[in-house]
């Protein structure tokens, strides 16, 4: 069957007797959009970035170019397939998740305000080194943080709800959670996730622990996080945060021992190359009446 594919590439390499279209031919905001079966919504657009999608009668499928895909639940409609980024953001995100552990570890948030004041101070910090590390999520994006992590000499423990790839299942974290000395979060966000580390786990954490989350924000319960930094008792490095933007003037952004990426994870240079190939791998299937992968499926 013909797609009508609408990305933002307009240079995407599309099956013979597609039609292809995006800004340069198609506006979302003022351009008739019935005829479109297959929607990418623009990258990092959120949910404004979905609705063009009630416009399209004719919609078939709508590909995330994110991992995450609860902003798009809402959209899912009778005969409507929603498919995620699943494989898209692995590097990137895992690069930034190793490279804010380091960073708070070894103390980088204090070296820039040092050197903004152009001050000297040599103290000793913590390494990253021999430290036992749990990864709370292990799918694509928490195995390749594994891989990353793999290099140093640390030990490294995977949880997950399936207990699959080598992983514990979730249940048994509770118990273990103290013994960690640094826990990466790379879960979905869903109403089982949702302020999955509150109080009660933050406090489970071993004095000077470090917290990495590089999944959604509300996975953590920021009031509770931002007392344990404040009593100095914990560290953290975050890309993502509840609210998110995080507004001017909130607490968590002089927390101390904490350093704040503005949930950049995903997009980084390596986001071009590898999402335009993932969507053009996905209509190549569409073309020879394959299933598509990375399909979201309902329970």
């Amino acid at each position: 069957m013909s797609q009508v594919v609408w990305s933002q590439w307009d240079d995407l390499q599309i099956p013979e007797g597609f039609a292809r279209l995006s800004p340069q031919n198609c506006d979302l905001k003022t351009d008739d959009l019935k005829a479109i079966t297959f929607f990418v919504p623009p990258y990092m657009t959120g949910r404004e970035g979905l609705l063009p999608s009630l416009k399209m009668e004719r919609l078939q499928t709508l590909q995330l170019l994110m991992a995450g895909y609860e902003d798009a639940l809402e959209f899912v409609k009778p005969g409507i397939q929603l498919c995620n980024a699943r494989g898209v953001h692995d590097a990137s995100t895992a690069e930034l998740a190793v490279g804010l552990a380091i960073s708070v570890r070894r103390g980088f948030q204090d070296f820039i305000r040092a050197q903004d004041r152009q001050e000297w101070t040599n103290k000793r910090y913590n390494s990253l080194s021999d430290s036992k590390i749990a990864i709370i999520g292990f799918g694509s994006i928490g195995q390749t943080i594994a891989k990353y992590l793999g290099v140093y000499d640390v030990s490294i423990t995977g949880y997950s709800r399936s207990g699959k790839n080598g992983s514990k299942q979730l249940s048994a974290f509770d118990a273990e959670i103290s013994k960690y000395d640094a826990i990466f979060l790379a879960l979905p966000l869903n109403p089982e996730s949702h302020k999955y580390f509150n109080a009660a786990r933050l406090a489970k954490m071993k004095d000077g622990a470090l917290l990495i989350n590089v999944a959604r924000g509300p996975i953590v319960d920021t009031d509770a996080l931002v007392k344990e930094l404040n009593d100095r008792r914990l560290f953290a490095g975050l890309d993502v945060t509840d609210p998110e933007p995080l507004p001017k003037g909130h607490p968590l952004w002089s927390a101390p021992n904490c350093i704040i990426a503005p949930h950049v994870g995903g997009n980084s240079s390596a986001f071009e190359s590898r999402g335009k190939r993932f969507i053009e791998g996905q209509l190549a299937r569409l073309a020879k009446g394959e299933p598509l992968i990375n399909k979201v499926l309902f329970t």
